[in-house]
């Protein structure tokens, strides 16, 4: 297993050093316009024909009140009647509106039961209005709901349960109601925002921009990327032209280690001076092999006992000699000559710790 992973990793390595140096991405994916984003629903409904699996109404103070309001502005009145079924629960509606929603437009939403509720299969979401964080209701869901979980029970308390039945999904649940307002055609600058911020990345962002459209770009920070769209082109028609440019992405030195799961990866930029390695498994075994100890025939007071018996032997992995690697040293030699000293991964990652700590690795190295 041990040789299976460091061939992956020595093979990870070729390969990622077998690319061309000046690989390039489009803007568009590393990169956000600043506004156009989803936002957040959330709403509070109640689900009703669940075989028997809903809440109880006694343990469940909000769906009683929630049903006595909904059948009051029906025109019936239940208050103070012993209504006691199982077949209604309330739950949490949640969704996520995109950009540009037009009223019209349908949405898929989640709903998750807020009390004891067995499970949602086979409910129906009443109409349940949707808001966002401002209070103000962006969509209206309601539907059947899909819980892509199965569940059962027997008379002697057994069960077996597949999925989450209390949480499902309403494809295409909802239906937008109110625009977010945001009005990209109105708007004379946009700012670009980069998913992992860096200052080199941001300039050649400007730069290809410019180079393009002259004038149009202008990296503020590590992050943001201020846009002008020329002449008389739309914003909407500027950013689909920009978005597409291709960019050489810089990123900083940097060593991820996951040592629960011993998995290591490494960036491109990451560097080692001279430093010389060693690396060798020292083996103790302990064998026991207790011996059985008895009286001479006829003698008196004897008495048969167990006396213990240990081998130990130790044992020295030989042939892993010190190898140094040289200065400047780029991902695929490091890796290379860690293989070659056949290390593990879980053995990898105490190496890499220790030549961090003997200030040879130029990266920063970051544990999950």
């Amino acid at each position: 297993m041990q040789k299976l992973l460091a061939s992956l990793l020595t093979a990870a390595a070729v390969a990622g050093f077998a690319a061309p140096a000046s690989a390039q991405s489009r803007i568009k994916d590393i990169a956000a316009i600043e506004g156009v984003r989803t936002n957040q629903l959330v709403g509070y409904g109640l689900v009703v024909g669940l075989n028997g699996t809903g809440d109880s109404l006694r343990n469940c103070p909000f769906t009683r009140q929630s049903l006595e309001g909904m059948t009051e502005r029906l025109g019936v009145n239940i208050r103070g009647s012993n209504a006691n079924s199982k077949n209604m629960a309330a739950i949490m509606v949640t969704a996520e509106l995109p950009p540009f929603a037009t009223p019209g437009a349908r949405v898929d939403v989640n709903v998750a039961s807020m009390c004891d509720a067995k499970s949602l299969l086979g409910g129906t979401l009443l109409v349940t209005s949707l808001q966002g964080a401002d209070g103000q209701v962006y969509a209206v869901a309601q539907g059947s709901i899909q819980t892509g979980a199965v569940s059962g029970g027997g008379a002697s308390g057994s069960s077996v349960t597949r999925g989450v039945p209390t949480a499902g999904r309403i494809a295409s649940g909802a239906t937008v109601e109110r625009e977010t307002g945001f009005h990209l055609a109105n708007m004379n600058e946009v700012r670009l925002t980069l998913r992992n911020p860096d200052f080199t990345t941001a300039q050649r962002v400007a730069a290809a921009i410019n180079q393009t459209y002259p004038g149009t770009a202008l990296a503020e920070n590590g992050t943001v990327i201020a846009l002008r769209a020329p002449g008389q082109m739309g914003m909407a028609g500027f950013i689909s032209m920009v978005e597409n440019l291709p960019v050489q992405v810089d990123a900083p030195a940097k060593v991820i280690i996951d040592e629960v799961n011993g998995v290591i990866v490494m960036g491109e930029a990451v560097r080692v001076s001279t430093v010389a390695i060693a690396q060798g498994n020292l083996t103790i075994s302990v064998q026991e092999s207790p011996q059985v100890s008895q009286p001479a025939p006829f003698s008196r007071g004897g008495q048969t006992v167990v006396v213990p018996q240990s081998d130990v032997a130790v044992e020295e992995e030989l042939g892993r000699q010190m190898r140094i690697v040289g200065g400047g040293t780029s991902l695929s030699t490091l890796v290379n000559g860690l293989n070659a000293l056949g290390v593990s991964p879980r053995d990898m990652i105490s190496i890499l710790q220790a030549i961090k700590a003997a200030g040879a690795l130029q990266a920063d190295i970051e544990v999950m």
